[in-house]
């Protein structure tokens, strides 16, 4: 029997209007374009500003973008896979709020929250839906509203973050492209170290919280950046070596953009050069669930039918994962 296989047949990003740079944080916070450039590889990142402007916004128009280029219609979705960090509101689900406001009326959608490997996450879960035969045709959204969390007080993190997302579309084939493996783990006790102190059931959000600043993004740089290197970099090598892949084998690494250094490791373990790697930290920072089909997207006339990709994620909670994809169109 021919294996059915969940292939990527379009996909779209959005990034907000507004460009935050290092120049105006300057005027902010205590730092220096220099120091923030030299340590993350960030130069600007998006901003989306405005009343009643959620996480949703980026969604709806990701999604609306993705169903004109590739000719769909809305009411053909099956299902709409949220990956965010930054729901609108704890319920409905913002994937719902996106598939309203696009107009599909006969998908079914549910938010999945796994931190910057989110966008992973849903993408491998999205295509078991396909795999299986279930469904046609699925959206998976990668998106996230990072400055609603981050204290624009606190340097170490204010300068990372920014807002943006992108949405693929999944189809069935039974050609030798698609999602080909995943390999995703989590940790549980890496949760103290990058977390959100307040605003869920443990701790309530009350006059206190709020005046303490708990409902910002609280990180612990060193020891997140210490697992990032060594988790993302050793499950990139093992997804490689599972499917008898080399460096000569990737057309390209697609990273999460979180920190430039992060990156290199990531490649260096994988042996391949700087031209094989995927790279827009310095122009939209750390979009958490956004940051993997940003780069897609900005790449997307570079890709070939059959080129080997890498994509490779690390976030709190503690998670992280990699996913090897053969990519499934020429440019259109």
């Amino acid at each position: 029997m021919t294996k059915l296989r969940a292939q990527i047949s379009g996909i779209n990003g959005f990034v907000p209007d507004y460009v935050l740079t290092n120049k105006e944080l300057e005027t902010i916070v205590d730092t220096t374009d220099d120091w923030i450039t030299s340590r993350t590889g960030i130069k600007e990142r998006r901003i989306l500003k405005g009343e009643d402007q959620g996480t949703s916004v980026l969604g709806i128009n990701a999604v609306n973008g993705l169903l004109e280029k590739t000719g769909t219609k809305a009411e053909e979705v099956d299902l709409i896979i949220c990956a965010t960090t930054t729901p609108d509101m704890l319920f409905p689900a913002t994937a719902n709020i996106i598939a309203d406001a696009v107009g599909a009326k006969n998908a079914f959608g549910y938010d999945l929250q796994a931190a910057c490997s989110g966008f992973l996450y849903a993408l491998t879960t999205g295509s078991q839906f396909i795999e299986t035969g279930k469904y046609k045709k699925v959206v998976v959204v990668g998106a996230d509203k990072m400055s609603s969390i981050i204290d624009y007080s606190d340097r170490t993190t204010c300068i990372i973050f920014g807002d943006g997302g992108g949405a693929v579309l999944l189809e069935p084939t039974t050609e030798d492209v698609g999602i080909m493996d995943a390999i995703l783990h989590s940790d549980g006790s890496g949760a103290k170290h990058l977390h959100m102190k307040a605003g869920g059931s443990r701790r309530p959000a009350t006059a206190d919280t709020v005046a303490n600043k708990e409902h910002y993004v609280y990180q612990e740089g060193s020891a997140v950046f210490k697992f990032a290197v060594t988790n993302m970099a050793d499950v990139a090598v093992e997804i490689m070596e599972r499917n008898d892949l080399s460096g000569d084998d990737i057309k390209y690494l697609v990273p999460h953009q979180a920190n430039k250094r992060i990156i290199d490791a990531t490649a260096n373990r994988m042996e391949v050069g700087e031209e094989k790697v995927m790279l827009n930290i310095h122009r939209y920072g750390n979009t958490t669930s956004g940051t993997i089909p940003l780069c897609l997207w900005d790449y997307e006339s570079e890709l070939r039918k059959g080129d080997n990709l890498i994509l490779a994620a690390f976030g709190g909670g503690f998670t992280w994962g990699s996913v090897y994809i053969k990519w499934a169109y020429d440019p259109k």
